[in-house]
């Protein structure tokens, strides 16, 4: 009771001092001389969201300061823990000195030592020290430092004249260095890149992030390859409603004139732009409105002058660069209820291996109505329609305006209590052509028309399911007939069926300008076989699929009756190891058209891959420049994690056909809790555009070296802090 009415008197003498600022004091012994009071044996203090612990403490009533001494422990709101062995409170400044300094944020669990610290209502200035997130008994790296100052209301440490430090040894200066102890988006600088190249010298770059509102942020990417050149990339991301989120990225970079010449490229300046925006619920969000169906808006518009420009935004990692040449730009727009659907899609594709895109076919736009499957007479009558036009355009040549319609009506009925399925279908299918613009590349008219035809499809299927001990087995049968039952034509398709329907006219001269806009798909008199096998394993597991399919076609000669033989197997050797395989067989060729194989081991933290890809067209190039007959395509990929410190990763690709090496890696990744040490060597095969527009190629090489220091740094897949690139090899 003694100690309870100490703690009483205290309490109510700092209360009378600042009624608005009150200091709950708790001790078990006291001390009183005058306005002084001396508490000892273990003391406990209440200041606002602080709560204090020391062994003793001393009380100055006139003055309002309080001292503390020995093994102090401060805790602010649970946030942070600050330790000391001395600490004085100034109550009427609202100022909290502590000495030595001692800080732990316990969310991210970053500690700060250092020779003092003094805390006003919102920000704690801070002296010389060292600040980590490893344990602090001989700490992996530490950051040291000649001043701080740490705001407890953003959560934001401020760090002047840091030295790195990866154990005793110094590995980076910065006269200041700004982190986040926390996940809130904030204006300051991210992480930068660095890098060496032995044709591209220094490579630097160092993202500026600006987050003023919680609606957008918007990031420069300012770079400079001393050897080479400079640029600035930039990127504005916003949201505009709770489900809708649009970017928007520009980008220039100049190449430095010896830099340009030795490599003969087609452009000294790289530039382009990207816009994306998708908004699932545009129509109820925009017009206030209550739509019964669903709504959607998905954009994403591309340009660029050529595909450099994406390569070099990629800071020079290996995994992000380019090997296409084709850019795709698309907008699609469309309204959905449960009956109908109605939909409106834009296509624009760039080619980055020509001069100008005048003579490139684009789809502006594509108008889209659909009728859902719908049911009759008890559901043995079934419907839907499908309605296409596409404008296919462009600014040079001819251009043509197709619309498409497609009616199928199914009769379907059950019989045998179900282990028999029998189906008719009855499609109508039409296409009509209207052209515009003139060209000079063909003498045969492109009249308008249209083609019209109806087909008929047979199907009869079975399935059945076996459930044994151990496994379930269903297998399903079916076979289908379908024939053409009559078509009619006007037009440009009466001029034109029979020359482009004939495959020995492919490589005509005349063949790609007479039969560019003919996409008619002819429905043949055949037959279908399909059989498809699943095995479950008592748990519903997978563990086998199996599917084979054959078509035999009545048209003809006999030499083209048999259409391809598809076998498609994936298959759960054991648990850790899975086969897949997909083939086509050619009757008429007697060989393979194409083989993939793929074999997946997984266990004992290995992950490897492996597959091989064959195809034979069956044509012969006529020509240097044209597509080769075979491709023979190797793939692989393995990732080990030893333990939950160490893994390692690798891949190889390889152009059999062409005795090419398209790309390969190899690395390593230490995790530790507060950090992440690896290095990967790298190699690519990269396209650049020359002068002429002709496409030619570089081996790139790199060797990344990845260090996170946790938490001031997250991992992820790109988080490479300096990049070295090799000697490149060109090649055509």
């Amino acid at each position: 009771m003694r100690k309870f009415f100490l703690l009483l008197l205290i309490f109510v003498g700092v209360t009378s001092l600042l009624a608005k600022d009150k200091v709950e004091i708790y001790a078990s012994k006291l001390t009183s001389h005058g306005s002084v009071i001396d508490a000892g044996g273990g003391v406990s203090v209440i200041y606002k969201d602080y709560i204090l612990t020391a062994q003793r403490a001393h009380y100055d009533k006139t003055t309002g300061i309080l001292e503390l001494f020995d093994d102090i422990r401060a805790n602010y709101q649970g946030k942070y823990k600050i330790l000391g062995k001395y600490a004085k409170l100034n109550i009427a400044k609202k100022e909290r000195f502590f000495k030595p300094f001692y800080m732990l944020e316990n969310k991210s669990d970053v500690w700060m030592s250092a020779d003092s610290g003094l805390a006003t209502e919102d920000e704690i200035d801070i002296s010389s020290g060292v600040v980590s997130g490893c344990d602090p008994i001989d700490p992996l790296w530490t950051m040291e430092f000649s001043s701080s100052d740490y705001d407890t209301d953003s959560m934001w440490l401020n760090l002047y004249n840091t030295r790195l430090y990866i154990y005793d040894i110094p590995v980076l200066y910065t006269p200041y260095f700004g982190y986040s102890l926390d996940t809130t988006r904030r204006t300051g600088l991210l992480k930068p890149s660095v890098g060496y190249s032995s044709d591209e010298g220094f490579y630097y770059q160092q993202p500026i992030y600006i987050a003023e509102q919680n609606w957008w942020d918007l990031e420069f990417l300012p770079q400079i390859r001393t050897q080479r050149g400079s640029g600035l990339y930039t990127k504005f991301r916003f949201v505009d409603s709770p489900v809708s989120k649009g970017s928007l990225e520009l980008g220039y970079f100049k190449e430095k004139e010896d830099y340009y010449l030795k490599n003969n490229l087609q452009n000294q300046s790289h530039y382009g732009y990207n816009f994306f925006y998708e908004n699932p619920d545009f129509l109820n969000q925009w017009s206030g409105l209550d739509f019964d169906g669903q709504s959607g808006i998905y954009v994403d518009i591309n340009h660029m002058n050529d595909v450099d420009y994406i390569n070099l935004k990629s800071g020079g990692r290996n995994d992000n660069l380019v090997t296409a040449t084709q850019v795709l730009s698309r907008a699609n727009i469309f309204y959905n209820t449960d009956h109908h659907y109605i939909g409106a899609y834009f296509k624009y594709y760039q080619d980055l291996t020509l001069d100008n895109n005048k003579n490139t076919l684009q789809k502006l736009p594509t108008l889209h109505y659909h009728y859902y499957l719908d049911t009759f007479l008890k559901e043995h009558m079934l419907y839907s329609l499908d309605m296409q036009s596409n404008n296919i355009w462009r600014q040079a040549n001819k251009k043509v305006t197709q619309t498409n319609i497609n009616i199928p009506v199914t009769l379907q009925t059950p019989l045998f209590d179900e282990y028999l399925n029998l189906s008719y279908t009855a499609n109508f299918y039409g296409q009509l052509s209207q052209f515009s613009g003139d060209t000079d590349r063909t003498t045969m008219p492109f009249d308008n028309g249209y083609y019209a035809r109806n087909s008929h499809r047979f199907v009869a299927s079975s399935q059945v399911t076996r459930a044994y001990d151990e496994f379930s087995h269903i297998m399903s049968f079916s076979v289908s007939y379908e024939r053409a039952a009559g078509e009619r034509m006007t037009g440009y398709y009466l001029d034109n069926a029979e020359y482009c329907k004939n495959e020995l006219n492919i490589n005509d001269p005349d063949y790609e300008a007479r039969c560019e806009f003919y996409n008619i798909a002819d429905v043949n008199n055949a037959t279908k076989l399909e059989f498809i096998q699943y095995l479950y394993d008592d748990k519903s597991e997978q563990f086998l699929y199996h599917r084979m399919a054959q078509r035999i076609s009545y048209e003809g000669d006999n030499a083209n009756r048999y259409g391809e033989l598809e076998n498609e197997l994936d298959i759960k050797l054991w648990k850790v190891l899975s086969y897949y395989n997909n083939m086509f067989y050619n009757h008429d060729k007697h060989s393979f058209s194409k083989i993939l194989n793929k074999i997946t081991y997984q266990d004992y933290g290995l992950r490897a891959s492996i597959s091989h890809l064959y195809r034979d067209t069956f044509i012969d190039p006529v020509s240097k420049t044209s597509p080769s007959r075979y491709t023979r395509y190797l793939t692989s990929s393995a990732d080990y994690a030893y333990n939950r410190h160490y893994s390692f990763n690798a891949s190889y690709n390889y152009d059999l056909e062409n005795k090419v090496k398209k790309s390969a890696s190899i690395g390593f990744m230490y995790k530790k809790r507060c950090w992440d040490f690896g290095i990967k060597y790298a190699e690519n095969r990269r396209p650049i555009l020359t002068q002429g527009g002709e496409a030619s190629y570089i081996y790139d090489r790199f060797v990344y070296i990845t260090i996170v220091l946790k938490p001031l740094m997250q991992p992820g897949k790109n988080s490479s802090f300096i990049t070295y690139k090799l000697p490149s090899n060109e090649g055509n």
